[in-house]
């Protein structure tokens, strides 16, 4: 598995498993330990997911030593304060079962319970600050957010001492998100791709049906390939082992220069929520 470097020198594998929407107990068990058995070693969780404890299990069971695996979790909204994101912390790391984790995101910047004068702002500071604390005290790696746009991000860096170092959004071909890409990198923030494949959406798209028959390669693996093409990190989802093996299988072909253009084009494509009208 190659790695990119985080801003702090933390190396974090160029693909993640992710476990969005995969129940707690043996299905997500099964699909992570399957993971880490055919290749994959970045595992993304969230506390909102309620599958911590099935990660954990499977990394606990896997074979694997604990630093030969990057782990990501996420605090969830109604933890936007600097004492609940603090426990929060403390919590995950005893469902994971692990004593740290290499990567701890603020899931979204603005919960619906913060939207009035601008309290978003107050609580992402705090919860950072609880973030902050936990990395020097060796509990996280590194620190990033996630959903955040580029005000979000703006925002924070007033407040923070130390900069986020990943911002995960949704990335696939038809959301490049230039913008927040362009802000991201003028700040050395890495960015990881949720739902890689656009939500499924990217399968019913025709011109990436023919650029797959063009590379003799699936649909999933040249939309997962056109995201490490924009130095993206994709985090693929599946709980089925022939979808979790070929979502790795990206490392032997290149997509040319002209064919990436065409992907940030696509139409039909799943966008980014607005992180500012959710309604969560």
């Amino acid at each position: 598995m190659e790695n990119y470097r985080l801003s702090n020198g933390v190396n974090i594998p160029k693909v993640g498993f992710g476990t969005w929407q995969i129940p707690d107990g043996e299905e997500v068990y099964n699909s992570v330990k399957h993971a880490l058995e055919v290749g994959y070693r970045h595992v993304d969780t969230a506390q909102i997911y309620r599958n911590e404890v099935g990660v954990g299990r499977a990394i606990a069971d896997s074979g694997l030593a604990r630093e030969d695996i990057f782990l990501t979790t996420k605090v969830w909204n109604d933890k936007h304060d600097y004492e609940l994101a603090k426990a929060s912390i403390d919590e995950s790391l005893e469902k994971l079962g692990v004593d740290y984790v290499d990567l701890l995101l603020i899931h979204w910047p603005n919960p619906v319970a913060l939207r009035e004068n601008d309290a978003w702002k107050t609580g992402n500071a705090g919860a950072w600050k609880a973030m902050e604390e936990a990395y020097k005290a060796g509990k996280v790696r590194a620190i990033g957010v996630s959903n955040f746009m580029i005000h979000h991000l703006e925002a924070l860096l007033e407040s923070a001492e130390i900069k986020p170092h990943v911002n995960q959004v949704l990335l696939a071909p038809g959301c490049p998100q230039e913008e927040l890409t362009a802000f991201c990198r003028q700040h050395d923030i890495l960015l990881e791709a949720y739902s890689p494949l656009g939500t499924g959406s990217i399968f019913n798209n025709e011109l990436v049906k023919d650029m797959a028959g063009k590379y003799g390669k699936s649909i999933a693996q040249v939309a997962l390939r056109w995201s490490l093409q924009k130095g993206f990190l994709p985090l693929p989802k599946s709980v089925t082992p022939k979808n979790i093996e070929a979502n790795l299988e990206i490392f032997d072909f290149e997509l040319s220069a002209e064919d990436v253009a065409k992907l940030d084009k696509v139409e039909g494509v799943s966008q980014q929520k607005d992180p500012d009208q959710t309604n969560f």
